[in-house]
């Protein structure tokens, strides 16, 4: 059919060719009797009006004294009544300011293509014919895409207000888009769809070439936003009111609740006087039109009440122009301009008028630098035998490459912001304002801008600052959405063509706590769908929905399979124990888990008899070793430190031994009977005592644990241990476990034993591996703490969960009932209700998770080696003070006999001393003597010592002759 179309548009274009042929030959002719009169005249009188032809070429240092610039547009449109005369305005000024183009006037040809793409594209090709230097516009794609060829064709550049996307400067070399490409704004739709949280949009278009390439970027947008369009509503550009309700009516029996409305200004409004008669523009309901709603607004006089009714709570996208004098002054003239059809303009005006300023400009520089404007046939438009064709009356501008490169390289300020262009040939700063539509006029909630996003502050304040288009900053003011409500819609209903959710179900044939068959009119039963049905009750909203069982009941369904047919459309969502996985959220949306699990070991576990030596077990070897030799040591230290100074601690060599020994031992049940004595001894003793005291009282309570408490015993640790054994390993029909064990753990497949019931994993593990059994279980937690409730706690598991994961609700990608659901298992969770539903399905007695083993009771070194480096710490201070001490006293100690009858002088009695070798025999000796004798002799030769001195002090001899 594409081709049928595009066979009769150009058999049409080509018939109208040919009847143009015909209006020019006669035209010729005409224009041939006016050359014979006109041109002798003009070439004796020399009055002729050098326009740069190639048959009269310029000199290098004069300027054409008017160049013809062309314009397409629709007159009678929204963008027609604003462009116009602001392109006629700036015409004028530009003529009348001698600082530009010098004497160079531009004469403005403005074309009509008159709302029609075939007529509109003859017309566009007539201005062809006029040598003209440049062409402004045209406003339609269709005719833009047509034109652009011809233009690439000579030379001439096309400055288009065409906004379609795919409007590329690759394929069209002299296409200038000179208003923002509606790329960006569908990327700010996208980010005002990813700002609200939804994910599910669908456009209403026309389907023309603007309507279907924009919406086609806005798919892309979105979906890199993780958002999708879920239908393209697309009708024709004569559409009846008729077909608009039809296409309205479908669109409303789908499940996407957000509109964006891509249409052209001059017939958009039906779209909203449709929907508010389809009763669409209530509360839940959300609308974003592009940039033609304000267009169309900004340039009406004044909008009727019942207009603006229709359109409220619409959020619109406005091309943002900065604020300034320049616009000021410029919508203070607009009502003096000629030909204006309303008081009001909209952005396109603006645009306009910056366009010919730009092209004045960019001609001034090529005047400068030399260029000339001249026009040459092209002879492709001549057939092979030279004779002219029907377009041979258009020619080709011999240097429009050169002011070409010339506009894409100016750079200035005018009335929309900064005019420059980007690699691609857009203007560098594309920004729009968000607009809410409420009341009697429009509402700025924000702005957006390619440079930084979503923002409550001008795109002009933040190009002065980094570019950041981070979530955290992006932000918009408040909307009162349709309804006259604030609270954000949620963008989705169920649709209302009766179809229910088709939700798929583990046939269960083990642990059928968690879902089995029911006779109901569910058709199912159990944990799973209690929890999911609470959560569906919480939701604002019916959701319809039909459990579908999934398997054959003889066996555990595949759980991959399940979660691909999600994928595949077959069903809906899925509801049971299904384990959210890397691998599955890739493909399917889960909701919050409602259930915590992970992967652990089940292993047959035995008793352990009690041994006769079990008042050992409390504490390790080493710590009885290290405990042993710090009673003797601080028994030791005491014994030093008391020695000197109590009775209790003297006597006979043995007989101290025996109490070095008693002391010691006696401490541990705060038995001594030695009173210490000195003031080291006694801090010596009360720090050892309070490390006793702790020993003490940990020795008593893990005794009491090993007497008291059974104590089970497996040869396997965990899941690294049972690997390490090389003995077989059962697993749950259907489980997500065997492919763990074999592609994360490396576990060889002929290990693996696949169980389908209970009764098989109490066979399994009974028989062990020698009896064709397995050495343990790897499941999953909440299967496993229902087998070992239902198996009486005969087994155990053995190390911690190896894997860390949870059940969820899988639902199709993108689904926002996973998001509402999720919200609902959370307040599920905090009310209580969850754990409601888990007692009334799954409370039974339990069993404790781990076996305790006699090794782990033991209390080692590494639990009170502290308390022993402090006591050690203790006793060497005590010590080191103690010998400091003994060391100053034996100094001025004196071993010599105290009756010494023969005095020697007292200057000469040092010089003996110092003689006089000491030996270890004399400082054992003094050092075992008590203090109080210590003390009597030092206090004795002290005495001496002053009546020597006192004597001397006399005259007297110290000592006879």
């Amino acid at each position: 059919m594409s081709r049928q179309n595009s066979e009769l548009v150009n058999s049409k274009f080509w018939i109208c060719l040919r009847g143009m042929e015909v209006y020019l030959q006669r035209k010729r002719v005409f224009l041939l009797l006016v050359s014979w009169i006109w041109l002798p005249l003009a070439v004796l009188g020399g009055t002729g009006n050098n326009t740069g032809n190639a048959t009269t070429p310029l000199s290098s240092s004069s300027r054409p004294k008017v160049v013809n610039i062309g314009a397409l547009f629709t007159a009678n449109s929204v963008i027609g009544w604003s462009a116009e005369p602001a392109l006629v305005a700036a015409i004028n000024d530009v003529n009348s300011d001698s600082s530009i183009l010098r004497g160079t006037k531009l004469n403005l040809i403005f074309q009509d293509t008159n709302c029609s793409g075939f007529v509109g594209t003859v017309d566009a090709l007539q201005l062809m014919e006029k040598e003209v230097v440049a062409a402004i516009g045209p406003q339609s794609s269709g005719i833009a895409h047509v034109i652009s060829h011809v233009m690439n064709e000579l030379q001439v550049p096309l400055l288009s207000f065409a906004t379609d996307p795919t409007l590329s400067s690759l394929q069209y070399s002299y296409f200038l888009r000179t208003v923002p490409n509606d790329h960006f704004q569908m990327y700010a739709i996208a980010d005002v769809v990813d700002y609200f949280g939804w994910k599910e949009v669908i456009a209403i278009f026309v389907d023309d070439d603007n309507g279907r390439n924009g919406i086609s970027v806005l798919g892309d947008a979105l979906a890199k936003k993780r958002a999708k369009l879920t239908y393209k509503a697309a009708f024709s550009p004569g559409a009846s009111g008729s077909e608009i309700d039809d296409l309205l009516v479908s669109v409303n029996l789908m499940e996407a609740r957000v509109f964006v409305v891509h249409v052209n200004p001059d017939t958009g409004l039906s779209i909203f006087s449709k929907a508010k008669n389809l009763g669409m523009m209530v509360s839940g309901y959300v609308w974003i039109a592009t940039d033609w709603l304000p267009s169309f607004l900004d340039s009406s006089d004044s909008v009727n009440p019942e207009t603006m009714d229709l359109i409220q709570g619409v959020v619109a996208l406005r091309h943002h122009t900065a604020d300034s004098d320049q616009k000021k002054m410029f919508a203070s003239r607009w009502k003096n301009f000629k030909d204006v059809e309303t008081r009001s303009f909209n952005s396109y005006a603006l645009y306009a008028y910056d366009t010919i300023w730009l092209l004045a400009r960019a001609l001034d520089l090529f005047f400068k630098d030399g260029g000339k404007v001249t026009f040459s046939d092209d002879p492709r438009l001549r057939d092979t035998n030279g004779s002219a064709l029907h377009l041979s009356s258009m020619q080709v501008f011999d240097q429009g490459q050169k002011l070409f490169q010339i506009l894409i390289g100016m750079n200035f300020t005018g009335l929309t912001g900064q005019i420059q262009f980007d690699p691609e040939k857009n203007l560098v700063h594309s920004a729009y304002d968000v607009l809410n539509i409420g009341g009697t006029g429009l509402r700025t909630v924000g702005y957006w801008s390619n440079y930084s996003g979503l923002s409550v502050v001008t795109p002009e304040v933040l190009y002065s600052k980094p570019p950041n288009t981070s979530t955290s900053t992006q932000h918009l003011y408040n909307v009162i959405w349709p309804g006259e409500t604030v609270t954000r819609p949620r963008g989705w209903v169920f649709p209302h063509n009766g179809k229910p959710l088709r939700i798929a179900v583990p046939y269960r044939v083990t642990f059928k706590e968690f879902v089995h068959k029911d006779k109901g009119p569910s058709g199912v039963k159990g944990y799973c769908i209690d929890v999911f049905e609470a959560a569906i009750d919480l939701l604002p909203y019916a959701v319809p929905h039909i459990y579908i069982l999934y398997g054959d009941g003889k066996r555990n369904p595949s759980f991959k399979n399940l979660v691909n047919d999600v994928t595949t459309n077959k069903y809906d969502a899925a509801v049971g124990d299904v384990t959210i996985t890397t691998n599955r959220t890739r493909i399917v949306d889960f909701t919050q888990p409602y259930m915590e699990s992970g992967l652990v070991v089940i292993a047959p576990i035995k008793e352990l008899k009690s041994s006769p030596w079990a008042f050992l077990q409390p504490f390790t070897l080493q710590m009885w070793c290290v405990t042993g030799v710090f009673f003797l040591f601080v028994g030791t230290v005491v014994w030093i430190l008391e020695h000197r100074h109590n009775p209790e601690f003297r006597g006979s060599p043995r007989q101290q031994l025996v109490t070095v020994f008693w002391f010691s031992f006696s401490t541990m049940f705060f038995a001594h009977r030695e009173n210490t004595m000195s003031t080291l001894g006694r801090l010596v003793l009360i720090f050892w005592l309070f490390v006793v005291l702790i020993i003490n009282s940990s020795y008593t309570a893990s005794l009491t644990s090993i007497l008291t408490v059974r104590q089970l015993s497996s040869g396997i640790q965990g899941i690294d241990s049972l690997i390490a054994t090389g003995e077989p390993i059962g697993v749950q029909d259907g489980s997500f476990a065997y492919n763990y064990l074999i592609e994360e753990l490396g576990v060889l497949e002929s290990r693996i034993r696949i169980l389908k019931t209970e009764d098989e994993y109490t066979s399994a593990l009974e028989k062990g591996p020698q009896g064709g059994g397995v050495a343990g279980i790897v499941d999953e937690l909440p299967y496993v703490e229902l087998f070992l409730s239902n198996s009486k706690c005969v087994f155990r598991t053995v190390g911690q969960e190896f894997t860390k994961g949870g059940w969820g609700f899988a639902f199709q990608r993108d689904s926002p009932l996973a998001v509402d659901l999720s919200t609902a298992i959370l307040q599920l969770s905090e009310n209580g209700e969850l754990q409601r539903i888990h007692d009334k399905w799954l409370s039974k007695n339990g069993c404790s998770s781990q076996n305790n083993q006699s090794d782990d009771t033991q209390l080692s070194l590494k639990s009170f080696w502290g308390l022993f480096l402090i006591c050690a710490v203790a006793c060497f201070l005590a010590l080191i003070a103690f010998f400091c001490r003994v060391y100053c006293q034996f100094r001025r100690y004196d071993p010599e006999p105290e009756d010494h009858e023969i005095s020697e002088p007292e200057s000469i009695r040092p010089s003996r001393r110092t003689l006089r070798s000491v030996s270890f025999k004399d400082l054992i000796t003094f050092v075992d003597r008590r203090e109080s004798e210590i003390k009597d002799i030092l206090k004795r030769k002290s005495i001496d010592s002053k009546r020597h001195q006192g004597q001397s002090s006399d005259g007297q001899p110290s000592s006879p002759v």
